[in-house]
């Protein structure tokens, strides 16, 4: 527990960067004693340097919790089989890691007697809301330091500069190298670019931004195949083109990963709306993922019920791609959103055939014990039990609303009237 002479004790979500480690020593200064948190969610990181650095610059204890699997299996996976996507383009990588890394984080504070948790998020950002909704859903009794709110903090550290200058005062080390122009989120699942040159949406990324990907000109000349097998709408077995085969989870989308990043899969450059209501340009490398959804999405045009798909579509898709970019996780609305998930994806068992080609996923086959497709229903070359003066009835009916509606508009003067007067704009 906190010593009598320090306002409490906090647990610092810690990057290891200038931004948290100037963070770590404000917070000892302010009088805290301070616990450092990372979580491994799969990124690139010197894991053993950040602890050093951590306890140099005045921490108690770091604490590094190994989430992958948990991040893959009750985010990523949940993910995969709504297909979620944010504005059409955005497959939410950091979204999806947040709910994770603040899980780690509630637990470590308890265990430590935590009063606090703090962390670096901006406050013009979605993952300040994103961390904090779910500190509140996880521990309702929990109080939240975060310094970009602080006036204190922001106005004393108004730029870069400020920041390095405190880090030399305190004797924070920091890594002399030029210094990207840009600031990157990274995880499992992907990497986020945004700010600095990024801020203007018409500069082009320069090409030594990408980490993740070969440049697609650049990748190989031959496609690489590969499949996948689902069940329940989850991945379970990869056999690549050299005969490898994955079977456990993580390992499955550390292949992918591999594989996508060597074919310059996964790539976007967008202009989204956060949360707070600002726009913001990101790019992404969303390697894996891109794959997956992609060869979901085909099997579950083989294996599930048209209204079933559409329902989903239209609610479970929507509805869960916006309640984990907007910070929901820890929520009633998402807990009942995914309990539609199971029944939707009942039937999405099978084998899609995919090839990597410069940038692109392409499928190449599809195979299921429990498709709905039928060869001989839709057989252009045999009836196939399909009767066609069924279809006459189906027309006839279909057609009710649609011959009133123009008999309306024969009695208002607008029987084909041309598009633009109809609709303002020619079609």
């Amino acid at each position: 527990m906190a010593s009598k002479q320090s306002k409490g004790r906090v647990l610092l979500a810690y990057s290891g960067g200038l931004d948290t480690s100037c963070i770590l020593a404000w917070l000892i200064e302010q009088g805290y004693e301070v616990v450092c948190f990372m979580a491994d969610v799969g990124q690139e990181e010197d894991f053993v340097a950040a602890r050093a650095k951590a306890l140099k610059v005045g921490a108690l204890k770091f604490h590094l919790e190994d989430m992958k699997r948990e991040f893959v299996e009750q985010l990523i996976y949940p993910a995969v089989q709504a297909n979620c996507i944010y504005e059409g383009v955005y497959l939410l990588g950091t979204s999806l890691a947040r709910p994770v890394i603040a899980r780690g984080m509630i637990s470590v504070a308890e265990k430590e007697g935590c009063d606090f948790v703090s962390h670096g998020c901006t406050g013009k950002g979605n993952d300040q809301v994103r961390f904090e909704l779910a500190f509140y859903g996880l521990k309702p009794t929990i109080k939240v330091i975060a310094p970009w709110r602080i006036p204190e903090f922001y106005n004393r550290f108004a730029g870069r500069s400020a920041l390095l200058a405190f880090a030399a005062e305190k004797g924070i080390p920091v890594v002399q190298t030029a210094a990207k122009p840009w600031s990157t989120d990274e995880n499992l699942f992907h990497i986020s670019y945004e700010a600095g040159i990024l801020e203007d949406p018409d500069v082009t990324p320069p090409a030594d931004m990408w980490k993740l990907t070969t440049d697609p000109l650049k990748a190989p000349a031959e496609p690489e195949r590969l499949q996948i097998v689902f069940k329940t709408g989850l991945p379970v077995k990869v056999t690549t083109q050299d005969g490898k085969v994955y079977t456990d989870s993580v390992e499955i989308f550390l292949a992918l990963n591999t594989l996508a990043r060597k074919h310059g899969v996964g790539r976007i450059d967008i202009v989204e709306n956060r949360f707070i209501g600002v726009k913001s340009r990101g790019c992404y490398e969303s390697p894996a993922a891109t794959i997956l959804r992609r060869a979901h999405m085909d099997l579950e045009g083989l294996t599930l019920d048209r209204n079933v798909r559409a329902l989903r579509d239209q609610f479970v898709t929507v509805q869960l791609s916006n309640i984990l970019y907007n910070g929901y996780f820890f929520s009633p609305e998402r807990e009942f959103v995914t309990s539609c998930l199971p029944a939707s994806q009942r039937t999405v068992n099978g084998t899609v055939r995919l090839a990597l080609y410069k940038g692109n996923v392409i499928v190449e086959g599809r195979f299921s014990d429990e498709k709905l497709y039928d060869e001989k229903e839709s057989s252009m070359d045999e009836l196939g039990g399909f009767e066609p003066t069924d279809t006459t009835g189906f027309i006839k009916i279909e057609s009710i609303r649609i011959r009133k509606w123009g008999a309306a508009n024969i009695q208002k003067g607008q029987a084909g009237t041309a598009p633009e007067d109809v609709y303002g704009t020619r079609l």
